[in-house]
């Protein structure tokens, strides 16, 4: 938060004029400001001054001086202030809504004590403080105070929260008490929250926390129930007094705190949770701050102090512009102003929950704004000035916003449509839809507000591209679904939601209607349709008609109009209607009948009157009467009875008008007489029933009202006798016989027999009834009757009169079941076969004629094959015995399995025929395998082939055709059906047969005949990919031969010849397409020149106008300038549209004319184009000097003397120097003239026009030529030694130095000594140096050393000197000098003196100089053995360290064993840094393939002894017992073992002790490679024929060798080494130790063991139980000594040697002797001592050894 001053709102005086208070008005538009001489200032927004009024006493008689205003604030309109006075009263002033309004007392309240204090924070709520420590209500609608709570203390301060539904009152006690009107939810405490340690004069609260501050200078943060959260103590500050003041943000989230000439400024920090302090704003003379007032759109601090000031300071965390257009001030992290800077509007975008607003973004037509918070979205109208805030999870900025609808907001985002409704700040409502575009949604929020309907909000989207919904976002329910059958493209809702248009792909228009769920179609072609606003007038295209449906009730009902063009827009203002409509270039509008609209919209405002009144101004016509018969309907159910009447008057239907005028009479007079509108009496009532038709209704008013003579007359008048019977009958009625009489005398006039007859039936008297019916022509009824009352079927006569009339009316069935009932079966059978009652006529049958069954079945089969009931047929065909029938009628019903069930019964071949039928129905079923079955027991293979072919399936048909048909027929027959399917235009089945046969040429071809070319370019794709770009090029100049240029486009960019596309285009004249392609596939610049060429073919303004659009103006004239030919268009251009250029295309031509030579045009062109000076020097270059002269002189006079200095240069070029002489001169240029002589050596020539013209420059001149050494060397000497007798000794040492002869050095090294002589001598010693420096290099130089030395120990320069004889390489004489003049100096000669000679390269003279360095230089040089040789002369230590380095260089060469002799010649001391070296020489030499034999012994014995050595001497050192002392002592062991191995390979006998020394080796696997150790166990334990450890050893070594292929050693096995000391986790070698042929041999030896199997995969075990090379018993874990003789454990018969440890197995140390004594094998001999040596001598034996 930053606070910047803005300006003075009131100035400060003199003395003390306190500011008592001060106001925000809530709408930011006033601003008011109370001093202490009690006048209340308004200040607008931008803080003029604009309106002032004076407060009053509450008792004038006491005077206006008696009180104080201490506290003010606005009402929530803003209208109202109300003043807080010490006189124990509150004024409320309305003061209005414009400036200059009356200002009124409209309430006041009076108190028992001093008003400290007041807040207003709702429409009729002022809280305020006493002096007596109460906080009281005021309510200004009841002009009533009561109390809140009271306290005993003084109340000091009031504030609310954010929200102003909550209030805290500081007290003088220190006490803070909290109330909520509304806790909103929070569930925090009232009541006393915290106790302060001073009045609270200063307290604020925040969004998060309340701040406190007092004359204690400390200011304190509480939390939400009183704890303390921080404390900012500014005690000890001295120049801090006592806060007496704090103000908090509309947001909550900044608090600044008031004091001496001082504010401070606290921040809420969301993330750290606290309030983080700004850099406070020191503000000299101020004095103390008294009041704050902070602006409530959070833009602006106002600041009152002592003296009577009030200052406006600008508060804001950032400023922004957006667009240029919006201008964004973050006052706060949740609080942004929005401004408009054209109209100067404003906008404050607020979080109401302090979530910190992200960027705020202005969209939709600059009109709405939209910003995020980590929790909400912030939507506003800048119009309608609404805001919304909506919960609204991160999305990552990925929803999309639409604007189209003023009232809502549309968020699409992943899939869901969220609808926010502006001012409302909860979402409306969501749904899942994948459909963004605006067209496919439409959303109404009470648009028009209709009768009876207070919210009415509705939705209408799409589930799928075919599927709409509607939605009441009301109620949050489905109003229906519309599922149409293609896809929709358009839908809109009309204003009050109750219809909907939609329109599909196909542009047909449909209506649906919500209420009915009615869907018409209203156009079956609708380019364009729309509602018109404020009506549900529907305005459409029609091809070429306007149709516009003034009553959507009514859709058949449709106004049209021919049109020429096509609509474009509906517009509707000032009581007009009109489409526009584009015809051509013009724009014509069609006005649309205005009243038809207004009755439309008075009907749906129920406004009846309204719409009768507009009505009565119209002729009849369709759409009138339309519209009298909606209004008659609607008045009607609105029971608006008298324009019901007028309607049907209107419509003509007299019958309904009278009948209405009878029922308003009525209801007049029931109003009159007993008030209302009369139409809730039961006689109205009643009659609306009646004419509704609901007479049970009408009766039911009626019987309420006991009112049944009227029913009666009702039901008369209407004839509905029955009904007026049973009321009679139900009633008791004393006229019931008499009406029955009537009933029945009426039916007989009007010649009713039927209903007569059934009168006479209820009677009882049959006979009549049956006469009747009769006389009725109700023959059948008559039967009924008669079959019912066995009365009547006894009487002959009756009867024989009821089947005549039956038959005669050609009622056979009912006169057969007459007949039958009689018992006369012949004629009832007859009758039922003429009236096709054949189920009666068989059932008959059966129990009567047999014989006749199966003649009825089929006959019956054959009726009803007649009636198409064909199913039903099949049965009686099959009961009668028909197969054939039965066959053909199972097709004819289509009941297919049936027909093949009865065909496959049938045994002769006749039925045959049908196979063919029903095989086609499984064909065309896509039963492929059924038909086929069926056509080939037909005898129709080839129709079961063509199906195959039909269906695609040419794999079967192959099959099938292949079976029955030659190769050659199977291709003719595919190839003929091919061009028959090709004949009827299917291509691709025929394309399928081509293929299948393997002939895509002839598909090819078809579709280059019939012209397909894309099926044709992807066949070629397939099988002439060779071609394909071939055919693409051809295709194209045959569609661009037909003209057809956008298909030949096509195949020309499809052939990458994009170029011939544009050509193409060119040619004839279509541009547009031509520069498209140019632009799209051409790269670079083609478009550019297209559209040049384009332009260049149009010529004038078109080409302007076309090159403007493109912006290639500019560059076209610049390119058109390029080229001669181009040069008319370019200047046409120019002077059309950019005249300035066309001096420039003049300046292009001019040199395009110039390269031509055609110097006199170009001229002519330069001086068109302004540029004279160019055509000067034209004529310049081309020497051409009159003519540059004469446009010089006409044109550019400046240029005059730059033509003659051409001239001159010429001249002198040419040795005319008399010339150019003159011409210098003419053009004033003599400086030039000397110039030029001085370059060509001519100074006589140069001195004497200088002396002549330019006579100030003849000194600096005659220098010059003096400097230049124009005299020669003896001219110089005798000019030095003229200086020197002179006395000008300086002119003269610098003549002197001068002389640079080199032929003459005697005479150079005379000069210069003299310059140096002249400058000891007679110049000062700084001078003198300075010589010195210049002539001591040079002596140098001409290897004059002494003399240099000499020059310089003239004057001191003893460091010179010693350089000088180091240079001449006199190192005596500079060592003297050294010592005899500057000792310090000694060190730096020697230092020079061994640099000189280590660069010389002369090492052996350096030894006696600098040994070391020495040294190095031999390791540099790698002279290492004179390097060693000439170390071995220095100390032990010195020797070793290069020995070291030696040893590192050798082992990087790989040549570990001259390490080994190199420490074996010269010791190897237990130096820490040379442990590395050890090991790798240990590893290297380990490592070495081939040294398991005799005759590396004495490689290993070097190595065990250099290594007994360094172990002897790390006992002696501080490494004792170290681990490297005891890797080293390990290496020792496995060095002795590889000895001793190598001692007992050359004798036969010591075979076993050689192996078990391999053996033994393995479990050192740690240091030495595995892979070589197991190789060589293996290859041990094999040459002495221990087959199973042989196996398993090398076994495992193929396992290594290819762990090491791998690189990972992790998928080995370890369960043969289980319970041994062979350790699993060993190194991985780098590279395998043994050749691939030695691992191959091996891999082939295990493979043939293993196949024999003649071995077992188990390691030998001992007594122990444990592998018998192992040192650890697997059972106890004890561990045994190893033998030094062949490293195996030493169990029993032990030898013991005098060092701990030290021990050999018995057999073998005898064994080893043994060998010894009787080879005399000097390498065990060796071995021996070795082990007297290390063991501390062997035991005793009764033999020696020499």
């Amino acid at each position: 938060m930053q606070l910047k001053y803005l300006k003075t709102l009131l100035t400060p005086q003199d003395g003390a004029a306190k500011v008592t208070c001060m106001a925000w008005a809530p709408n930011n538009a006033k601003f008011a400001v109370c001093t202490i001489d009690r006048v209340v200032i308004l200040y607008d927004e931008q803080g003029e001054k604009r309106d002032r009024f004076t407060t009053k006493p509450a008792d004038p008689k006491y005077g206006k001086k008696t009180y104080v205003v201490k506290s003010m604030a606005f009402s929530p309109d803003s209208t109202k202030i109300a003043v807080a006075q010490t006189d124990n009263i509150i004024f409320v002033y309305k003061i209005g809504e414009e400036w200059g309004d009356k200002k009124v007392i409209c309430n006041k309240f009076i108190q028992t004590s001093a008003v400290t204090c007041l807040v207003w924070p709702s429409e009729h709520a002022i809280i305020f403080g006493l002096a007596e420590g109460k906080v009281r209500q005021a309510n200004t609608k009841t002009s009533k105070s009561s109390t809140i709570y009271g306290t005993d203390s003084y109340v000091v301060s009031l504030t609310t929260n954010v929200s102003g539904k909550g209030i805290l009152s500081g007290h003088a006690d220190g006490t803070v008490v909290r109330y909520f009107v509304d806790d909103e939810g929070s569930g925090e405490s009232q009541g006393k929250l915290l106790t302060h340690a001073c009045p609270p004069y200063a307290l604020a609260w925040g969004t998060n926390s309340i701040i406190v501050a007092g004359c204690d200078k400390k200011i304190v943060a509480y939390g939400r129930e009183g704890q303390v959260l921080q404390t900012f103590d500014y005690s000890r500050d001295r120049s801090e007094k006592e806060f007496t003041v704090a103000t908090c943000s509309p947001s909550g989230q900044s608090i600044v705190v008031g004091s001496y000439d001082r504010l401070r400024v606290f921040s809420w920090s969301p993330r750290k949770g606290v309030w983080d302090e700004a850099s406070p704003k020191e503000i000299p003379n101020l004095y103390t701050i008294t009041a704050l007032s902070w602006k409530k759109d959070g833009s602006r601090l106002s600041v009152g102090t002592l003296c009577g000031g009030v200052e406006l300071f600008d508060c804001c965390l950032r400023r922004s512009i957006y667009k240029n257009k919006f201008e964004m001030t973050y006052v706060g992290l949740s609080q942004v102003i929005v401004k408009n800077l054209s109209t100067g509007t404003r906008v404050v975008l607020k979080s109401q929950y302090g979530y910190e607003i992200d960027e705020v973004k202005v969209m939709g037509k600059d009109q709405y704004l939209v910003a995020h918070t980590s929790d909400t979205l912030l939507l506003g109208d800048l119009v309608s000035n609404k805001l919304s805030e909506v919960a609204w999870q991160g999305t990552g900025g990925n929803e999309k916003f639409f604007f189209e609808n003023e009232t809502v907001c549309m968020i699409f985002n992943a899939g869901e449509l969220a609808l926010v409704e502006y001012g409302s700040n909860e979402i409306l409502g969501s749904v899942r839809t994948e459909f963004m575009n605006p067209h496919l949604i439409s959303v109404r929020l009470n648009e028009r507000r209709q009768k009876g309907v207070e919210d009415n909000k509705k939705l209408a989207y799409l589930i799928d591209i075919k599927t709409i919904a509607i939605v009441d976002l009301v109620g949050g329910y489905n109003l229906g679904t519309i599922s149409h059958d293609s896809k929709i493209d358009w839908l809109e809702l009309n204003e009050t939601g109750r219809k909907l248009l939609f329109r599909d792909k196909k542009l047909r228009l449909h209506l649906y209607d919500i209420e009915s769920s009615m869907k018409s179609t209203m156009l079956s072609f609708c380019p364009y349709v729309q509602w018109v606003p404020g009506s549900d007038v529907v305005v459409a295209q029609n091809r070429g008609n306007l149709c516009v449906w003034y009553t959507i009730d009514c859709p058949e009902r449709v106004t049209m109009f021919p049109l020429k063009g096509d609509i474009v827009d509906l517009e509707r203002s000032n009581g007009k209607t009109e489409v526009i409509v584009t015809e051509g270039v013009n724009s014509v509008s069609y006005t649309l009948d205005e009243g038809l609209i207004e009755f439309g919209t008075a009907i749906d405002d129920g406004d009846y009157y309204r719409a009768t009144a507009f009505l009565e101004t119209l002729e009849m016509s369709a759409e009138t009467e339309a519209m009298w018969k909606t209004l008659s309907k609607l008045s009607l159910e609105a029971q608006q009875l008298h324009i019901a009447e007028r309607c049907f008057a209107a419509l003509g239907d007299v019958s309904k008008a009278r009948f209405l005028n009878e029922t308003n009479k009525i209801a007049d007079a029931v109003s009159k007489e007993y008030g209302g509108d009369g139409t809730d009496h039961y006689q109205v009532k009643a009659r609306l029933a009646m004419l509704d038709k609901n007479f049970k209704l009408a009766e039911m008013y009626y019987m309420e009202q006991n009112a049944v003579d009227e029913v009666m007359e009702m039901y008369q008048e209407l004839h509905m006798w029955d009904e007026c019977i049973a009321v009679a009958e139900a009633k008791g009625h004393p006229e019931l016989d008499n009406l029955r009489h009537s009933y029945y005398s009426y039916l007989m006039e009007t010649n009713q027999n039927e209903k007569a007859g059934e009168v006479k039936e209820n009677e009882g008297d049959f006979s009549g009834a049956v006469n009747l019916y009769l006389k009725a022509g109700l023959p059948a009824k008559a039967a009924w009757l008669a079959m019912s009352r066995d009365e009547l079927l006894s009487s002959h006569d009756i009867i024989s009169r009821i089947t005549a009339a039956l038959i005669k009316g050609e009622f056979y069935e009912r006169a057969g079941d007459l007949f039958e009932r009689t018992r006369n079966n012949q004629r009832a059978l007859e009758c039922y076969r003429k009236g096709n009652a054949f189920k009666k006529a068989v059932d008959l049958a059966r129990v009567a004629f047999p014989a006749e069954v199966v003649k009825l079945e089929e006959v019956w089969g054959d009726y009803l094959m007649q009636q198409k009931q064909m199913d039903a047929a099949i049965n009686h065909y099959i009961e009668a015995g028909r197969s054939t029938k039965a066959i053909e009628a199972a097709i004819a019903a289509r009941q297919w399995k049936k027909a093949l069930h009865i065909l496959e019964q049938q045994e002769n071949k006749t039925a045959a025929k049908y196979y063919l039928k029903i095989a086609q129905h499984y064909a065309s079923v896509q039963e492929f395998e059924v038909a086929e079955r069926l056509f080939v027991k037909g005898d129709h293979t080839k129709d079961a082939i063509n199906m195959y072919t039909q269906a695609g399936q040419w794999e079967q048909a192959h099959k099938l055709a292949v079976k029955c048909m030659s190769q050659e027929d199977v291709s003719a027959l595919y190839i003929s059906r091919a061009q028959e399917l090709e004949k009827q235009g299917k291509y691709k089945e025929a394309e399928r047969l081509f293929t299948t046969v393997d002939e895509p040429d002839l598909a090819i071809t078809m579709y280059k005949t019939n012209k397909m070319y894309d099926d044709m370019i992807r066949l070629v794709a397939v099988h002439h990919k060779d071609l394909l770009q071939e055919t693409h090029i051809h295709l194209a100049k045959e569609l661009e031969a037909e003209s057809r240029f956008q298909e030949a486009e096509y195949h020309y960019l499809e052939g990458q010849d994009w170029k011939a596309a544009v050509n193409m285009y060119r040619v004839n004249d279509m541009w547009e397409e031509a520069y498209r392609i140019a632009k799209t596939h051409g790269g670079g610049s083609a478009h550019k020149q297209v559209a040049y060429l384009w332009a260049k073919s149009l010529g004038g303004e078109a080409a302007v106008k076309l090159l403007s659009k493109f912006g290639f103006l500019e560059s076209a004239i610049d390119f058109a300038s390029l080229n001669f030919y181009t040069f008319d268009f370019a200047f046409e251009l120019a002077r059309l549209a950019m005249k300035p250029k066309i001096p420039d295309i003049h300046l292009k031509n001019a040199m395009f004319l110039e390269d031509q030579g055609k110097f006199n045009e170009a001229e002519t062109e330069f001086i068109k184009a302004g540029k004279p000076k160019e055509a000067v020097l034209m004529h310049v270059h081309n020497k051409d000097w009159s003519n540059a002269q004469r446009v010089a002189e006409a044109h550019d006079p400046e240029s005059v003397a730059d033509i003659l200095v051409s001239q001159a240069k010429f001249c002198f070029d040419q040795k005319e120097f008399q010339k150019a002489e003159a011409f210098l001169l003419r053009a004033q240029r003599p400086e030039l003239a000397i110039k030029y002589y001085k370059d060509a050596g001519m100074w006589t020539d140069a001195m004497r026009i200088c002396k002549d013209y330019l006579p100030s420059k003849l000194s600096v001149l005659q220098k010059e030529y003096e400097s230049e050494g124009n005299w020669g060397v003896e001219g110089m000497v005798e000019q030095a030694q003229e200086w020197e007798q002179t006395g000008e000794y300086a002119r003269a040492i610098d003549c002197y130095l001068k002389v640079k002869d080199s032929s003459n050095i005697d005479l150079l090294m005379k000069c210069w000594m003299k310059a140096a002589e002249l400058a000891i001598k007679f110049l000062s010693y700084d001078k003198a140096v300075e010589v010195s420096q210049v002539v001591g290099p040079r002596l140098i130089q001409l290897r004059k050393y002494s003399e240099a030395a000499e020059l310089y120990l003239n004057l001191d320069l003893i460091k010179n000197a010693i350089d000088a004889f180091i240079e001449g390489e006199e190192w005596n004489k500079a060592k003297r000098v050294a010592k005899e003049l500057d000792p310090r100096l000694e060190e730096y000669v020697d230092k020079r003196y061994k640099e000189h000679l280590k660069n010389q390269g002369k090492v052996d003279s350096l030894v006696g100089v600098d040994v070391v360095a020495a040294l190095d230089m031999y390791a540099e040089r790698g002279q290492w053995e004179k390097c060693i040789e000439t170390a071995s002369k220095q100390n032990f230590k010195v020797l070793h360290k290069y020995i070291a380095l030696y040893a590192t260089h050798l082992i990087k060469e790989g040549e570990a064993e001259k390490v080994l002799n190199l420490y074996a010649q010269h010791g190897v001391p237990a130096y820490s840094q040379n442990f590395n070296i050890y090991k790798r020489m240990f590893l290297e030499l380990v490592s070495l393939r081939d040294r398991d034999c005799a005759e590396a012994y004495q490689i290993w014995a070097d190595l065990r002894d250099i290594l007994l050595l360094l172990c002897e001497n790390l006992t002696k050192s501080s490494e004792a017992n170290s681990p490297a002392h005891e890797e080293f002592e390990q290496m020792l062991l496995v060095a002795h073992y590889y000895a001793t191995r190598s001692a007992a390979k050359g004798i036969d006998q010591l075979s076993s002790v050689a192996a078990k020394l391999s053996i033994s080796l393995l479990r050192h696997t740690e240091l030495i490679p595995a892979d070589k150790a197991f190789y060589e166990a293996g290859l041990a334990a094999k040459a002495v024929e221990w087959e199973n450890m042989a196996f398993i050893f090398l076994n495992r070594f193929l396992d290594l060798a290819d762990g090491i292929d791998e690189g990972t050693l992790d998928a080995l096995d370890h369960t043969d080494f289980q319970d041994t000391d062979i350790p699993f986790e060993v190194p991985v070698p780098s590279k395998l130790n043994v050749t691939v042929e030695k691992r191959e041999e091996i891999r082939e030896w295990v493979l043939t063991v293993s196949m024999d199997q003649r071995v077992e995969q188990v390691l030998p075990k001992d007594e122990r139980g444990t592998y018998e090379a192992s040192l650890v018993a697997a059972s106890t874990g004890i561990r045994s000594l190893p033998c030094v003789i062949t490293g195996y454990p030493v169990l029993r018969n032990k030898i013991e040697f005098k060092r701990p440890g030290m021990a050999a197995n018995k057999d073998d140390w005898n064994k080893f002797l043994m060998a010894t004594k009787t080879t005399h094998s000097p390498e065990c001999q060796d071995v021996l001592k070795f082990i007297t040596q290390w063991c501390g001598g062997l035991p005793s034996a009764g033999y020696s050894f020499h």
